[in-house]
Formats: C-alpha cells, structure tokens, sequence
C-alpha cells in the first residue's frame, strides 16, 4: 500500500514537473476555435419556453435543462433567454409582476415557488454556457396576453407614460420616466444575478402594422418639446430619446458590471439603398431606432442585426449587408448577426437547412464578423429536416470559445498546475486547479493523438477550483490544460505528456 501510495505520488510530480517545464511549448500549435454560437430562447407566446403557461415547477425545470443539453450538444456556447416580454417578469423582481407566459396569469408566482433567472444561471454555467437575458425595453402588453394585468403593472402603477398602440400597450419612449424606469430594471438585474450579457431586440418605436399605420402618439410630449425651444424634427427627437436610453444603458452597466456584455439585436436593414440595391422597411425612419449610430460610437459589446433573408434574394442580400455591418463597426466591437432558423419549418416555404449552413460559413468568411445567434432554439429541438445534423456534420464539430472582449478587461486568468496519471481501462485521469478568485467560467482541455491536430474539450469552471477528467488514452500523447475567464481571456497552456 505504502508503495503504491509512493508510486503514484511520484508519477503525480513527476507529470506536473513536465508540465511546467513544457508550458511554453504548448503555446505553439493550438489554435482553438474562436466564435459565438448562441440561440434566443423566447418566452413571449411560449415559442421555446415554456411550451404552455400551464406546466408545474418540475416540468418547467425540465424543458428548461432540456434545452440547455441541446445547446451544449450542437456545441453551442451562449443562450439569450427572453426574461422581460411585456413589462413582467420571468424572475423575481421587485418592479414587475411574474409573466404570465410562465404561470397563465400576469403577476402569479411559480409554486412550487424557484426563481427561473436564478435556475437558468445555474444550469447554464454547470454546462459551460454564457447566459445572456433579454429585454423588450418598451413593450408592455403583447396580444397574445389572456389575463388582465395586475395592478402592480406599470400600466396601472404609472398609466401616464403607457400608449395604447392597437393590441399592444407601449412605453413612450420620449418619457424620462420611462428611461429610467426601464434602467433601474436592469440596475436590478446585474446587481442580483451573476448574467454574463444584457441584450435588447429590435422593439424600440412599434412597426406600423401594430397600430393600423397610425402615428405613434406622442402629441402632448412634441408639443411640450417644441413650446421649451426645441429645434429638432419630430423623427430626430424621437431618435434621440431611444439614442439616449441606448447609451445610458451602456454606461450603467459598465458602472455597475464592466464585465457583462451589452448587445442589442436590431432590424437588418438600418436604411434601403445603404448598401446600394438594398430594400425593405427603414428602421431609422419608421422604428426611430439608429444602430449604426450605436455601432459608431460604441455603446454596446456585441451587434446582432436580424439578416432574417436568403443569401440569394438580391433585395435583402445576406452576404451585402453583413458586409455593410461590419464597415459600420468603427470601435472594433463583436459582430455577431442573426439567423431566421426558424425558416426551417414544415410549410411549402421552408428553408433548406443549407441555407443556414451556408449563412454561418459566410458569416466566417467575413472579416470582423466572428459568431451567429440563431431564431430560435424551437427548430434545434426538433431537428427540423435535420438541420441538427447539418450543424454538426458541416460547421459545429468541434466546440468553440466565445470571442474574448479585452476592451472590458485584458487580464488573463493564472495558468493552471495540472498533471496526470494512467487509469485502469485504459483512462488518463487529468487533475489540475486554478486559484481561487479568479471567476473563471471555463477550462479548455486539448489532446492530441501522435502528430495530429489538437482536440479541444470544454469543461465548465463551476463552483470549482480543483477539477478531475478521465479520458480514454486512445493513443493520446500530449494534453493541455487552460483557464479561461469570464470576459473570454485564455490562460497560458499547460502541456502534459502522456508517459
């Protein structure tokens, strides 16, 4: 016994010994995929989560993990999970009531009672996956809603900034009280819950559609503006308060998390003719929303325009106006574009899933475009005409690192010790530790066969410091070992030799 203890003792330093002296060598020759591979999960009329506003805890819970297996199956790394759809809550806030989407009436709780941001969080880092929570700043009723709202709703707390617009109710977006309303939520959010990203979506004015093409009415505001001395037009002054929101937006949290990312997921077209032969709505001059500005001047993270049409369909060209994006990125932030996926479905219409495909490699093949959100987890958990298996065959084999952001932090985590041993049936069994206080999210574990290209495996830092990984030896000759942290930074590697 004694002996044994000695011999594995001795194989154990002897292997972090190696290691060490071996850690600038493993810096060569690894070149770890780098891009964002998420899903929006919307919660608004139940599309992805919950299936139905009538499920229990646990079913809920489990859809939930579901989902998050998924993502971590198609080696995907970062969820957008909606948490704000209609000025409630799908978490337990102090400002708006609980979702109906989640519990079939607009202000009930889940019983038996969880927080499900706090459960998200959780299970999402177990796996290695960024959280990212998603807001609709404005909107405050959606028509698919069937209950009355709870007089804790903002509609009925502060009528006086809230328009009826339709079947939709809307927060006037030229109100001050709506700005910062709408902040203090997100105040809230990062000071509670450990997310790693904010993100609006393309909700700003509402479309026309939603008001049978009626002007947004905001009468009494313009003419308070105008009496004051304003000198802006009408559309300007309109932009200006969504600009405002925008930026404030950014700097609370980079104030209050410098960390956490802020993104914003807007329509894809800013303006037709910009680039040249593009078509469609203006969401400049009809949402009042200007990303390009946002884009310029970097108040944001990350960008994700909708490019929600075909790579051929000239009018609307995927390929051209990502290329617009990313002569738009001025401050060198993410470009992370948005896919329709959920074209991807059983009518007449459908897209072919090399279209998604096709979409992802070009968005490769762009400089400066380095990731794709896709709408929505819905046709990934139902493997519509196989598009899981097209994903994986064709461009998400292997897993990926979210893009490091070193405008928010440049340090890099402490390279870990690491070592390893041989374990009955043919296993490595790999052990290493970072220090503690660090907030790591992940390690990187690489193995190479002989000669071959390195492997990279991805193991989440949760709630640990001192991991342990059995593999198959499976002619495995070299392993590497490193820390990465939340903002995306890598640690040197450290290399082990497999004796």
């Amino acid at each position: 016994m004694i002996y044994r203890k000695l011999l594995s003792f001795l194989s154990l330093s002897l292997a972090l010994l190696l290691g060490q002296q071996n850690a600038l060598q493993a810096q060569a020759g690894i070149e770890p995929q780098r891009e964002f591979r998420a899903a929006w999960v919307a919660t608004v009329a139940n599309i992805d989560w919950p299936s139905s506003r009538t499920l229990s805890t646990e079913r809920q819970k489990a859809e939930l993990i579901a989902i998050l297996d998924r993502a971590v199956e198609l080696n995907l790394n970062a969820i957008v999970l909606q948490i704000r759809t209609m000025a409630d809550a799908l978490y337990d806030s102090p400002y708006e009531p609980w979702s109906e989407f989640l519990t079939g009436q607009v202000g009930k709780p889940p019983s038996p009672y969880y927080d499900p941001l706090e459960f998200a969080i959780d299970e999402s880092h177990k796996r290695g996956l960024e959280l990212h929570v998603w807001f609709n700043p404005y909107r405050a009723k959606h028509p698919s809603a069937k209950t009355e709202l709870s007089e804790d709703h903002i509609a009925h707390r502060n009528p006086s900034i809230v328009r009826e617009i339709g079947t939709h109710l809307w927060l006037d977006p030229s109100e001050e009280a709506t700005k910062n309303y709408t902040l203090n939520i997100i105040l809230d959010i990062i000071r509670r819950y450990d997310i790693d990203g904010i993100h609006y979506d393309d909700y700003f004015y509402p479309y026309p559609s939603y008001n049978d093409g009626k002007d947004f009415p905001d009468e009494k505001n313009w003419q308070e503006y105008q009496k004051n001395g304003g000198k802006l037009s009408r559309a300007d002054w309109r932009r200006s308060h969504v600009d405002d929101l925008v930026k404030k937006l950014y700097e609370l949290v980079k104030r209050e998390a410098p960390t956490v990312k802020v993104g914003i997921s807007p329509f894809g077209i800013w303006k037709p003719g910009h680039p040249e032969g593009i078509q469609g709505t203006s969401q400049y001059d009809v949402l009042y929303a200007d990303p390009k500005l946002w884009f310029n001047e970097g108040w944001l993270d990350y960008m994700t325009p909708q490019l929600y049409w075909p790579i051929d369909q000239a009018a609307q060209s995927y390929p051209r106006l990502l290329e617009w994006w990313a002569s738009q990125n001025t401050k060198n932030r993410h470009l992370w574009p948005g896919n329709y996926t959920s074209r991807i479905n059983n009518s007449n219409t459908s897209w072919e899933p090399s279209e998604i495909v096709n979409q992802i490699k070009l968005t490769r093949q762009q400089p400066g475009a380095t990731g794709n959100v896709h709408f929505s987890m819905a046709p990934l958990m139902h493997n519509r005409r196989n598009i899981n298996d097209a994903l994986k065959a064709e461009v998400y084999s292997e897993p990926a690192l979210v893009p490091a952001t070193p405008w928010l932090d440049s340090s890099t985590p402490t390279q870990p010790r690491a070592a390893l041993r041989r374990a009955p049936g043919n296993m490595l069994e790999i052990e290493w530790s970072s220090p503690e206080g660090e907030n790591l999210r992940l390690w990187a574990v690489y193995t190479r066969t002989g000669g071959r290209d390195w492997k990279m495996q991805i193991v989440p830092a949760y709630k640990t410091t001192n991991p342990k990984l059995r593999i198959p030896a499976d002619g495995i000759t070299d392993v590497a070992i490193s820390a990465v942290n939340r903002n995306g930074a890598e640690s040197r590697r450290t290399l082990l030799r497999v004796r």
